[in-house]
This record gives C-alpha cells, sequence and structure tokens, in this order.
C-alpha cells in the first residue's frame, strides 16, 4: 500500500509540473524578457503589442565635458536607476563617446560616478563609433562594457604622452571597480603611457583532465613575475609595443578580445545585441522632462510648395523651442526631389537636439515614404501602409517605365545614407525603389542578430552574415510595401500604434497634452493661394493691362500696380519653392531689354525679340521644377509647362481684348481723358481744352489753324510731358499734341516748331546761343 501511495504522489507530481511547464510558456513575451531578448524576436508575440518597457536610455556626451553634462548624466542615470529598481529589472545606460578634449578634473568626476556602487540597477555602456583619444577615454573605460565600431579608435589617453602618475592610478582604480572583462590593468595602462608595452599571454593550469587555457593582457614586469612563480606560459603576443601609442580599432580589438565586447555600426545594431526597443536608443533632448511636442501635417500631394511650406512649420516650430516633432504623414507621393529634401531636412535636425517621429495613420507611399525615412521613429497603424518609391520617366516613344540604373544609383545612394543614420536595413529603403532588388533575411553568425540585407552586402561580410530566405515583398518586379505589422518585422518602424493616444503614450507625452498641428499663418494662406492657376491669370492679365495703361498715360500709378502683380508672382513662386534669383533676374534683364527697345532704340529688333524670350522664359521657370522625377505623374514637366503657357497665352489675349475696348472708350471718359496721349489729329472733344483737328483750319502748306491760332514753322513753346517721340506742347496757351524731331525731350523744354506736315506737328529743342549764354 505505500508504495502504492508513492506511485500516486509521483503522478500527481509529475502532473503539476507538466501543467506548470505549459502556464510558463503560454506568454513569450515573459521569456523575452526573461532571456534578454528583443520581444519582438518572440515567434507567437503579437505583433501589434509594443515591446516590454526595457529600462533604456540613450545620452550623448559632448565635448568639453562640463558642468551642464554631468548634471545631465547623473540625473538621468540616476531616474533610469530607480525605473529598473522598481520593476526588477537590469537598466541599460548607453552613453555616445565622441572625439574631443576635456578637463581631466571634469572627465574624473563623471567617470567616479559612474563606477560607483550607486548604479547598482544599471549597465552602463559606451559606445564610441569613431574615433576618441584623449581624456574622454577614461568615460568609456568607466563603463560596463564598450561597443565600437569596427573602424573606429579608441586609446591614447595622454595624446602621445604618459599621463601624470596621480590620474594613472585614478584610471588604474576605476579599471578595477568597473570589473570589465575586456579590460585590464595592463590595457589601461598601454592607453596611458607611450612606453608601456603590453603582452597577450597563453596560461596554462592544471594537468592531464584538468588543463585549462587562460588568455590574459599583461606588462613585460607581469609576465616575468608569473615566469619566477613557474607558471606555465604556452604563448606570448605583443599587441602594444614600446614607443608606439595604446589606440586600438574596433576591429583589432575585437580581433585580440580584448577592451570591446561587441562591434556595432548604427544604433539598431546596439538594439538588437541588448534587446533594447529602438526608440529607447534615441536621443532624449527632454532629458527625462516631458517633451515639448508639435504635431506637422504631411498630406496630399509632395510638390515644391508643401516642401517650402513644410520646411517653414520646421522653422517656426524649432524656433518655439519644440525638442519634438510628429510628422502626421498622408500621402500618395509626388515630387521625389521634394521628398529628398524633406528627408535630409529633417534628418538634420538629430544635431539640433530635436526628436523627430513619423506617425501614418493611412499611407505613404513614393516620396512621402522617403520622407518618413527621414525621421528618427516611424510609427504606422497596423494596416498603414509604406513603401512603392519606384521613379519613372517618359521615354522617346512616349510611354512611361522605370528610370535606368545609371539615374537610379545615386538615388538608392541618398536613401541608403538615410538608412544607415536611422538604423534601419538600407537593402529594405532600397528595395521600395527598386522593383528588381530581392532582399535577404540574414543572421549574424557570432551574436546571432537579424538583419536584412542584399547578395552584394552579403558577399561583402565574408562569411559574418549567413544568408536566409528571401523577403517575400522583394520579389521581382515589385517594389516593396509592407503594412505597419510587416514594416516593424522588417525593422523599418516601430511596433504599431492602434491610434494616436496610443502613439502618446509610447512617446511619453502626458495624455492631457494636446496634439494640435502647428497652424498656417497669413503668409503661407497668401502663398497657396497666389500659386492657384485663377489667381496666377489674373496676375499675368492686370500686370500686362496696367503696362499698356501706363505707356498710354505715363501717370506712374499703373506701372507701380504692374510692378506689384509681378511681384507678387514671383514673391509667391520664391516661396513655393520654384523660383529662385536666377529667375527674377532673368525677367528683369528681359523687361530692362523691352523698355530700351520701347524708348532707347526705337524699332523691334534684337533687344525686343531677346527682352520678350527672357520674360517668357522666367515665368516658365519659375512656374515649376525641371528635371524632377515624379512617381506620381511621370512626364509632368511638360503637361506643367502647358498649363503655364496657356495660362500666358489666355491673359495676353484678355489684354489684347481689353486694350482694344479701353482705346474706344477712354479717350472719351472725363476722368482718363487728361491722362491719355493721343496721336496728333485725334478729335477729342470730351475737355475744353482739347485740340479740336478740323481740315477746314488747315491753312496754307507749312502752317496750321488750332483753336484759333495759327501754327507756323519757327513758333516757340514749352513741352508739358516728355517727349518719347510723341508727347504734348504749350504754344501761347494752347496745348498741342507733337512728335519731336529727334531724342526724347524733357518736361519745361523749350521748343520749336521745324516743321507742319498736313495735321502732324513736329518740334524739335531750341538750343541756346552760346553768345547770348
Amino acid at each position: 500500500m505505500k508504495h502504492v501511495n508513492q506511485m500516486l504522489l509521483a503522478l500527481i507530481l509529475g502532473l503539476l509540473v507538466l501543467n506548470g511547464s505549459s502556464v510558463l510558456q503560454a506568454d513569450p513575451a515573459d521569456q523575452g524578457r526573461k532571456s534578454g531578448k528583443p520581444a519582438a524576436a518572440q515567434p507567437n508575440q503579437d505583433q501589434g503589442d509594443g515591446p516590454p518597457a526595457t529600462p533604456a536610455q540613450f545620452i550623448t556626451i559632448e565635448s568639453p565635458v562640463g558642468e551642464v553634462t554631468y548634471g545631465r548624466v547623473t540625473n538621468s542615470a540616476l531616474s533610469l536607476q530607480n525605473e529598473a529598481s522598481q520593476a526588477g529589472e537590469t537598466g541599460y545606460l548607453i552613453l555616445k563617446i565622441t572625439p574631443g578634449s576635456s578637463p581631466f578634473h571634469q572627465v574624473q568626476g563623471l567617470a567616479k560616478f559612474l563606477a560607483s556602487s550607486k548604479l547598482s540597477s544599471l549597465k552602463t555602456i559606451a559606445w564610441v563609433p569613431e574615433t576618441v583619444i584623449g581624456n574622454n577615454v577614461v568615460l568609456a573605460l568607466a563603463c560596463d562594457e564598450i561597443v565600437m565600431h569596427p573602424d573606429a579608435e579608441l586609446g591614447d589617453i595622454g595624446y602621445g604622452k604618459a599621463l601624470d602618475r596621480d590620474e594613472q592610478q585614478f584610471v588604474l582604480s576605476i579599471v578595477e571597480k568597473r570589473h570589465n572583462p575586456k579590460l585590464s590593468r595592463a590595457l589601461a595602462l598601454g592607453m596611458m603611457d607611450p612606453q608601456q608595452a603590453v603582452l597577450k599571454i597563453k596560461l596554462q593550469q592544471g594537468e592531464g583532465k584538468n588543463k585549462q587555457v587562460e588568455s590574459r593582457v599583461v606588462t613585460p614586469e607581469e609576465l616575468k613575475r608569473l615566469q619566477n612563480n613557474q607558471a606555465v606560459i604556452t604563448d606570448v603576443e605583443t599587441i602594444k609595443e614600446v614607443g608606439s601609442l595604446g589606440v586600438f580599432s574596433g576591429s583589432k580589438a575585437r580581433a585580440l578580445d580584448v577592451l570591446v565586447q561587441q562591434l556595432a555600426h548604427s544604433r539598431g545594431d546596439l538594439a538588437e545585441l541588448y534587446g533594447i526597443p529602438r526608440e529607447k536608443l534615441r536621443e532624449d533632448p527632454t532629458a527625462g522632462e516631458a517633451p515639448k511636442v508639435m504635431l506637422i501635417k504631411v498630406d496630399g500631394m509632395v510638390s515644391p510648395i508643401l516642401e517650402t511650406f513644410i520646411e517653414r512649420q520646421i522653422n517656426r516650430a524649432v524656433n518655439s523651442g519644440a525638442n519634438m516633432l510628429v510628422f502626421e504623414i498622408d500621402s500618395p507621393g509626388g515630387f521625389l526631389m521634394s521628398g529628398t529634401n524633406l528627408a535630409n531636412r529633417i534628418a538634420d535636425l538629430e544635431a539640433s537636439k530635436v526628436r523627430t517621429v513619423a506617425y501614418i495613420p493611412d499611407h505613404a507611399m513614393s516620396s512621402a515614404a522617403i520622407i518618413a525615412l527621414g525621421c528618427d521613429e516611424i510609427f504606422l497603424k497596423p494596416d498603414g501602409q509604406i513603401g512603392d518609391a519606384g521613379v519613372m520617366h517618359q521615354n522617346q516613344n512616349g510611354q512611361f517605365e522605370f528610370v535606368p540604373e545609371k539615374i537610379l544609383s545615386p538615388l538608392r545612394v541618398s536613401i541608403a545614407d538615410l538608412a544607415e543614420k536611422k538604423g534601419r536595413p538600407p537593402a529594405i529603403c532600397e528595395a521600395m525603389m527598386d522593383k528588381d532588388l530581392p532582399v535577404y533575411e540574414v543572421t549574424n553568425s557570432k551574436t546571432g542578430q537579424i538583419w536584412f540585407m542584399t547578395d552584394s552586402e552579403i558577399h561583402q561580410s565574408n562569411g559574418e552574415w549567413i544568408k536566409g530566405p528571401a523577403v517575400p515583398e522583394s520579389k521581382k518586379g515589385n517594389l516593396l510595401t509592407v503594412n505597419g505589422v510587416r514594416a516593424h518585422q522588417l525593422k523599418l518602424a516601430e511596433p504599431p500604434v492602434r491610434d494616436l493616444d496610443e502613439l502618446k503614450q509610447r512617446l511619453g507625452i502626458p495624455a492631457d497634452v494636446k496634439l494640435n498641428a502647428v497652424g498656417r499663418t497669413w503668409v503661407d494662406t497668401l502663398v497657396f493661394r497666389l500659386n492657384s492657376a485663377p489667381v496666377t491669370f489674373l496676375l499675368f492679365m492686370v500686370g500686362a493691362l496696367c503696362i499698356y495703361l501706363e505707356l498710354s498715360t505715363t501717370t506712374g500709378l499703373f506701372g507701380i500696380i504692374s510692378a506689384v502683380c509681378f511681384g507678387l508672382f514671383f514673391w509667391s513662386k520664391f516661396l513655393g519653392g520654384t523660383a529662385g534669383y536666377l529667375e527674377v533676374m532673368l525677367f528683369i534683364l528681359g523687361l530692362g531689354c523691352i523698355l530700351m527697345e520701347i524708348f532707347v532704340i526705337p524699332g523691334f529688333g534684337i533687344f525686343g525679340v531677346s527682352g520678350g524670350l527672357l520674360v517668357f522664359a522666367s515665368i516658365i521657370l519659375a512656374s515649376q521644377t525641371f528635371g524632377d522625377f515624379n512617381t506620381l505623374r511621370p512626364g509632368s514637366d511638360f503637361s506643367n509647362m502647358t498649363n503655364t503657357v496657356g495660362t500666358m497665352s489666355a491673359s495676353l489675349v484678355t489684354v489684347i481684348v481689353l486694350a482694344l475696348i479701353l482705346n474706344r472708350f477712354l479717350p472719351e471718359s472725363r476722368l482718363m481723358s487728361s491722362f491719355i496721349l493721343s496721336p496728333p489729329g485725334d478729335d477729342q472733344r470730351s475737355a475744353s481744352h482739347e485740340i479740336r483737328l478740323d481740315p477746314e483750319l488747315l491753312g496754307d502748306q507749312g502752317s496750321l489753324k488750332r483753336s484759333g491760332l495759327e501754327l507756323k514753322v519757327g513758333m516757340q513753346g514749352v513741352t508739358t510731358s516728355v517727349l518719347r517721340p510723341a508727347g504734348r506742347v504749350e504754344i501761347e496757351g494752347v496745348w498741342l499734341d507733337v512728335i519731336s524731331e529727334g531724342p526724347f525731350i524733357q518736361p519745361g523744354t523749350q521748343i520749336e516748331i521745324a516743321q507742319i506736315q498736313g495735321n502732324e506737328i513736329v518740334v524739335r529743342e531750341v538750343i541756346p546761343d552760346e553768345e547770348t549764354v
């Protein structure tokens, strides 16, 4: 009976164990947290949920290190320490060490804090993406682990000279406190003193089955002591000779298995190595405080007008003190260069300590997808879409086709640079643009990291990456387009969000903060209105009509109105991004040539034709951007030019019709009759002082009767308007329409009648006799 009871008890315990095992395996996300791997790597995790909130923070240590840097790092580290302690997890404090010169006493204080027991719940990681020498190296040595770019170098703390003894003792004490397994006392001495040699030895311990071989980094003095103690040394390698600088590149240190734990090309690699969500490795400009966030909407077609509008909104937001910009993108795309320019502008905001986020609730295609790639983080709704950035053009046969490789290559390089800067797989981003670029999932042979590469990238890695299955969305003839869930799996975006409220929660924005879009100012509204086709037509028409009226009246008022119309046109195009100083200069030069043709060089010759062509070219160039491939409307250059020419032609036809009408009715107007210049002989009955031509008043040859005055050759008077060559003069109290015999004559000039031919009066300037003068 006793044995039966024991068997029953064992059976019950076995069932309990199996049941407990199934319970433990029911939550892959919990397993991911326990194993330290990113939750995204767990196969059963719901891709729509965000990864566990791993306590982590990324801080860039700028040079020179001072009180501000010290306060920022210590405050952030203590806050993260408290967060990690409450969560019962290990927090990650990643410090990006940058090159530069810092006072040793400032570095000493920060290094002492990093090595203290105050950060017991944190793992401090020094990331060195570029070469760092001098005192800043001490900060890297004070961290638990060091991660370097393969081509970056670290060392030479004394700039080619040995540190003072007390400074060396401090650095050695920091090294001993951190217990970094890849960092030894000998290696630190070699980095502080060029005259110190550093050796790597293999030390054998035990015999037979208990035999073990251990690698150590020692100084020659330490090696001698080991040999005196009868230690078995099987190999000795000099890793730093006497007189050489103690500088080690990432790849060299990794090969020697010293100094660095891992190699990383980007922040994305860091996130993969430590299982940290990528958004945690973005620079936090708020340093633990609530971010000052602005929302900028990018909707509709991406065009030069929208490009300059978004740039103005960015400048306003940054100038107002915003340290986080959320771009809500909902666009089918548009002009490629406009999208690329905006992406680079947004990417450059990182240098201004501004965090940028792309939020895609519906779709961001073509150049809109490129804009999103310029942001630090990309969040999509689960069913949101991003991709399809293929570039097309119109061939000689009028058919639309994808651009050739020689044009696509520089564009791919630009997209790859954006991807590298923001820690995304360049191959995935390039596959959006290249329909014949297969991309494969690859695994790092050393770390197990999952990434995505092309065949050429895999081949260049020399076996570091193991080729896996192809990405289905990158199959031949297909432009990569993915939804929010798949974008996260391909490391293109963060885990999807359900709505704007969840986005705010993920970004650490307080729930009571409303994300209101940056308002459109009256300037923005005016620019959009002025760039519309009806307003452009109106500006052309009014401007040209006022030129005609100014030539007819010479009042100056119509000239000012015309200048305002054309000024508004070029101003709107300038702010709209399609015009620059070149177009304005061409217009002014063309207008100058036309005026010279009219007033200086009579006739219709080269100046008039050249001026007209320059004005026409300036307006066409100001109305559109040429040579910009458009993924939404291929061949739009010709279409836009046709629309502009049509608008100009319609306005000119309207002006001609209006000019004919005005020429018929304005002379009879009481208001305008006194301003309008009429050719000699016209009958102007609208004013009593106007000359009334009557054939019966014509006298003998060489004389003419006007308003009771008999005009003869030699009679003198004074000009009342500019004669260019037609104008008005006053002779014995009578106003007459005359023509200058030669050059222009200014108002108030003494003139005399040179000849009378029919009803035409020709005058010339009276030159004073030198003797009388």
